[in-house]
């Protein structure tokens, strides 16, 4: 009489274990992990592979997890346009299993060089072919054009390995 009722409480707890581990990755968990892969708007394209190592969560549930992405969207650094990387991600690996996730980045420390040395450059050169074309107005005009030219060209965004990224699920769906 007691191993059929200890096999019938076993099936019960065995059967609620996947719905209590699906409740760990809920929409607006947030998680933490870090980039396993350098990246950088001028050489990263749509559609490579991004993953997240070391994942947790706030609440603890989810631990030593990964996350699977990918790169959504490059803006390369030109004349006026700042570089940008826009990454998804898309799938949780997990002990309480393999989930589908659709995430956005709270937090990511991108790195971008500063134009200074451009922009004095560009004020040099602009100065001496201006000096060159119009001697003295010239030469004030031309470094101001040097200037202005270096100061609107843009610097390309990077993100280095082993940078911490927090994220956040929008949604989730339980895979395995």
């Amino acid at each position: 009489m007691i191993r059929p009722l200890i096999a019938v409480l076993a099936a019960g707890v065995l059967g609620v274990a996947p719905l209590a581990a699906s409740a760990q990755v809920e929409a607006g968990t947030v998680l933490h992990g870090t980039i396993d892969q350098n990246l950088s708007s001028n050489h990263a394209w749509v559609g490579e592979q991004v993953t997240l190592s070391g994942v947790y969560s706030d609440n603890g549930a989810i631990r030593h997890a990964r996350v699977i992405g990918h790169v959504r969207e490059v803006i390369h650094a030109g004349q006026g346009t700042a570089g940008k990387i826009r990454l998804s991600f898309d799938e949780l690996y997990s002990r309480a299993g393999t989930f589908q996730i659709a995430a956005r980045v709270r937090s990511i420390e991108a790195v971008t060089k500063t134009n200074a040395g451009k922009e004095a450059g560009g004020a040099v050169a602009g100065g001496i072919i201006g000096g060159l074309l119009g001697h003295g107005i010239g030469a004030v005009l031309g470094a101001g054009g040097g200037y202005l030219l270096a100061k609107n060209n843009r610097q390309n965004v990077a993100i280095s390995a082993g940078t911490p990224v927090t994220i956040q699920l929008l949604r989730s769906y339980r895979q395995r």
